[in-house]
């Protein structure tokens, strides 16, 4: 039988089984507010499959932290229990992992078309490997070699202090600290911290994303401004990351937001930030960065890490 896999993120979730050779395939989309709890939604997936496609195991990317059995999901109001699901969707074995540590299970399995290098270094064999995005979230994992096999380092990396590297950024951040008590990474780093970076920049009321980057497609230059602080204040992250984990193996950038301005990004100066870590820049010059651009690189690490593990 095959083998079920679902990244449930907060606001979107992909769904798929694998084939015979192990990859995912009968993938589709979702919506989270479509549904009012993951078993409906997974349920309903389930439901459309042929009888003979049934899955009688899975595993599962979650977008909140993986303590035990009970999952509460922290950018949308769902929680869960891992036995009970299992026994919902009459799976014999099922196994949660990190959103993120699913993605970092992925990195040994891209290349090619899926990633875009940005900036020089080569990635050294036998190293880590970090990887973190932005999305609803800012999402930070790592991988670590062990021998012939990987080991996923998760966390809530998204949740560190931001620090601020000129003055525009002390400004902001001074800002958000006086409105929240704190200005964490995810705050800014995120899509909800795009349009919360762009109101706190330019005034105004806090737009969405998705307007924000049709506003700066259109060359406003107050959105083009807000996307340049947001690239920079990633770079300032993912290096505080790469020097944390010795990130030799690379860094890899992914979530839902920057793969979708991939020429912006690539002319941003988030790369310049990266390296701009004083005695630490030739350290950092020599640690490459990439930009996922595959569709589904998430179920592509669920399905590497389900056939490493195999069942319980």
């Amino acid at each position: 039988m095959s083998h079920l896999l679902a990244d449930i993120g907060a606001t979107n979730t992909r769904c798929a089984i694998t084939d015979d050779n192990g990859r995912p395939t009968a993938i589709r989309d979702f919506k989270n507010r479509d549904f009012d709890h993951p078993a409906a939604l997974l349920e309903h997936y389930i439901a459309d499959l042929a009888p003979t496609d049934r899955p009688d195991a899975g595993t599962l990317a979650v977008a909140a932290p993986i303590r035990g059995d009970e999952i509460e999901m922290i950018n949308i109001d769902w929680q869960f229990s891992i036995n009970e699901l299992a026994k919902q969707l009459s799976l014999r074995d099922l196994k949660v992992l990190n959103d993120f540590a699913a993605l970092a299970r992925a990195l040994p399995e891209l290349g090619g078309d899926d990633l875009v290098p940005i900036g020089g270094g080569r990635p050294l064999p036998g190293k880590p490997k970090a990887v973190l995005g932005p999305g609803t979230g800012l999402g930070v994992a790592s991988l670590v070699p062990d021998g012939n096999h990987w080991v996923i380092v998760s966390g809530e990396g998204g949740h560190v202090t931001l620090p601020a590297v000129d003055a525009r950024e002390a400004e902001v951040i001074d800002a958000i600290r006086a409105r929240f008590g704190h200005c964490s990474a995810e705050r800014l780093l995120s899509g909800p911290g795009l349009g919360l970076l762009h109101a706190t920049l330019h005034g105004g009321p806090q737009r969405p994303a998705a307007e924000l980057a049709e506003l700066a497609r259109g060359g406003a230059a107050g959105a083009c401004e807000t996307f340049t602080v947001f690239f920079r204040l990633l770079g300032t992250i993912a290096a505080n990351v790469a020097l944390t984990v010795g990130a030799f193996g690379g860094v890899y950038i992914g979530g839902g937001i920057v793969p979708r301005h991939r020429e912006r990004f690539i002319a941003s100066a988030f790369r310049e930030r990266f390296e701009a870590k004083g005695r630490y820049g030739d350290y950092l010059k020599s640690i490459p960065t990439y930009l996922i651009v595959a569709k589904y690189p998430t179920l592509t690490g669920l399905a590497a890490y389900s056939a490493e593990r195999g069942p319980d």
